[in-house]
């Protein structure tokens, strides 16, 4: 018999061997990113003191998108939070994909904060 791929376990461990690697100190946070099918969320962690400095979704009111889930709306978030983080004093960041391949909108939501004065 042939097993059902389960893209999610798939996702998951591939995150998990990213986050061995990418750890975020309060001097340079982690910017994680989680790509739902209608929307598109991207928080700046300090995992040293567990805490999320600034975040940013599609869902927020300030974002002004016809559709939460593609590489538009996720260019804007990338760029809104940029903007969050500069306004706090985040210049630097590492960036963490979450377990997506680096394509689409997890690439346009990193282009759109690089654009906006992150550096990663």
């Amino acid at each position: 018999m042939f097993k059902k791929v389960d893209k999610k376990s798939i996702r998951k461990r591939s995150h998990l061997r990213v986050r061995k690697k990418v750890f975020g100190t309060p001097e340079i946070p982690r910017l994680c990113v989680y790509r739902s099918e209608k929307n598109i969320y991207a928080q700046i962690i300090d995992d040293i003191n567990a805490t999320t400095l600034v975040a940013a979704s599609s869902l927020d009111k300030d974002v002004e998108v016809k559709n939460g889930g593609n590489k538009e709306a996720a260019k804007v978030v990338g760029e809104m939070i940029a903007k969050k983080a500069l306004e706090k004093g985040i210049k630097n960041v590492v960036f963490d994909r979450g377990g997506y391949i680096y394509h689409g909108r997890v690439k346009e939501l990193a282009d759109g904060a690089r654009e906006a004065g992150l550096e990663f």
